[in-house]
């Protein structure tokens, strides 16, 4: 049997926009609850959000966005992000999504990549100040012709509404077509920038429909989101799949908290519950969790990086998720390409990634692009629905991850075996996954090449117990240059996202080489942590 395998499916696409949808939704279940977001005290059933939304796009149309205008949205977990997020859809504005975490050059460079003409954004979190970054940067950027703090502006905002009518808002969303592009999600990559994978309503719709369909998600259940917004986890796996089949989003607050979120399934008696394995393992190990009765959980969604098998065990019995599922997916395909189902044993949850999803194909490739057997290794392909339309404003990298026959190249290792389970056993690109949040070496690398004393600079991932991975980098000096303790460290703050900045660093003289002159980063691992495992104590942490 070759690696080979397709989603059939009875249930058809869904051929709507993300407006329709809520519309449907609105009129099949107006009085249930649509939204709860409990750090801020806010509850609206769905004939309350889609009249909100309504009131948003009527605002921005007031203030001049036309259909396929960027607008920008940088916040952390509010109400205010989900009434953005679909006030663009209905308004056919192109939702630009932006990491929290950035700092100035990172806001600097997607705005002015996407040409963001709006942008929304909160005052500020986590010690990073938004207004201050955006003012600083915004004079650099001609396009960008309005901000609006969330904190200072939102009301303002919604008062524009009333420079558009209703019958206005109906006619623009009569002429969104279901493959219009509908949001820009930066990811970042092997050329060091970021690129800004385009996706439409089509594309986001379905996938969060599917997701939703796989665990049984009806509008009888309440899914805790504590997953960030900016990334497709929260705003498709869960914003949308709750839009599609009427769930209600219950969302703990503008981000993880353990407590919290122990707090937020108990109180609200949510069903489903969302987060990457250390999420679970903080809840798991939080000392008042047996404080909580959790008793109202019957399902879930964990991904990002691979579950340990005794968190599985805990999450399925002491959580009381009995249908837990793992996702596999990347933002280029909206995300989601395998999910396990809510009845598979624990060895196919912690051993693989689960089986293609409605609609989908994947495929399993060697270097030559043919497919290999079943069990044997190769590259994940995938195709359908849900592959983006490319990358923004970037004919050259569309071309080099999607291939003439449609297929979008993961750049991951991947097995097949003979049920069609996927299991991912590397990845061809460098890539390192902390806790979730995707790290793309060169990037790094390439900021740490603007430190006058470094020369050269390499970007590794190591083991970590409570991430998944950590960052670290060799770096070789420039000839006389010297660093004091720490110094590339604070380097890195507040120009680069804090999960970025490597927590090892190693000074060097050379790297290893092979013989035609190419670094040999999988020999840097090992000698990583062998040194790290021996020293620790020490610290190589010097940098």
């Amino acid at each position: 049997m070759l690696a080979y395998s397709h989603g059939a499916v009875d249930v058809p696409l869904r051929g709507e926009t993300i407006g329709e949808a809520l519309r449907l939704t609105t009129e099949r279940h107006g009085e249930r609850d649509a939204l709860v977001v409990r750090a801020q005290g806010y509850r609206a059933t769905w004939r309350q959000l889609s009249d909100e939304t309504a009131r948003i796009a009527r605002a921005l149309m007031a203030h001049g966005v036309a259909p396929g205008d960027r607008v920008g949205l940088w916040s952390p977990n509010r109400y205010e992000w989900v009434v953005t997020q679909l006030a663009c859809a209905r308004a056919g504005a192109i939702l630009v999504n932006l990491n929290p975490a950035y700092k100035t050059s990172e806001i600097e460079y997607a705005l002015a990549q996407s040409s963001t003409s709006v942008l929304v954004h909160a005052r500020a979190f986590r010690g990073s100040d938004y207004a201050a970054m955006t003012a600083e940067v915004r004079p650099r950027l001609p396009l960008l012709r309005l901000t609006v703090c969330i904190d200072d502006d939102w009301d303002a905002l919604g008062r524009r509404a009333d420079e558009v009518t209703t019958a206005e808002l109906a006619a623009r969303e009569a002429l969104l077509q279901f493959d219009d592009p509908i949001n820009l999600q930066y990811t970042s990559g092997t050329t060091g920038f970021p690129k800004g994978a385009t996706l439409t309503h089509h594309n986001l719709l379905n996938n969060g429909y599917f997701v939703g369909r796989s665990l049984g998600l009806t509008a009888e259940d309440r899914v805790c989101i504590p997953v960030p917004f900016y990334h497709c986890f929260g705003m498709v796996m869960g914003n949308l799949a709750c839009v599609a089949l009427g769930a209600a989003m219950v969302v703990p607050g503008e981000a993880f908290d353990a407590g919290l979120v122990l707090e937020t399934v108990a109180a609200e008696r949510c069903t489903a519950l969302y987060g990457v394995p250390t999420m679970f393992i903080a809840e798991l190990d939080h000392p008042r969790f047996a404080d909580f009765d959790l008793g109202s959980l019957r399902t879930g969604i964990m991904a990002g990086s691979p579950c340990p098998v005794e968190v599985m065990k805990a999450v399925l019995t002491r959580m009381h998720m009995p249908g837990v599922t793992i996702c596999y997916g990347m933002t280029e395909t909206s995300p989601v390409s395998t999910q396990t189902a809510v009845d598979d044993p624990l060895a196919l949850r912690v051993g693989s990634v689960g089986r293609v999803h409605p609609h989908v194909e994947v495929k399993v490739v060697d270097e030559d692009g043919r497919i290999v057997a079943r069990g044997a290794r190769g590259e994940l392909c995938t195709r359908g629905y849900s592959v983006m339309l490319g990358y923004w404003d970037n004919d050259e990298a569309t071309r080099g991850a999607i291939d003439a026959a449609g297929w979008m190249h993961t750049g991951d290792l991947a097995t097949m075996d003979a049920e069609g389970y996927v299991n991912i056993v590397g990845r061809i690109k460098d890539m390192i996954i902390r806790g979730g949040e995707n790290i793309y070496p060169r990037e790094v690398e390439e900021y740490l090449h603007t430190h006058p004393s470094v020369s050269e600079a390499q970007v590794i991932g190591v083991p970590s117990e409570r991430y998944g991975e950590e960052v670290m980098a060799w770096v070789r000096l420039r000839p006389g240059a010297a660093l004091a303790e720490g110094e590339l460290g604070e380097y890195c703050k507040g120009r680069i996202a804090s999960y970025k900045i490597p927590r090892w660093w190693k000074v060097v003289e050379s790297f290893p080489m092979t013989v035609t002159g190419k670094v040999q980063k999988f020999r840097m691992r090992e000698i990583s942590v062998e040194e790290l495992g021996l020293a620790a104590a020490e610290g190589i942490k010097t940098a």
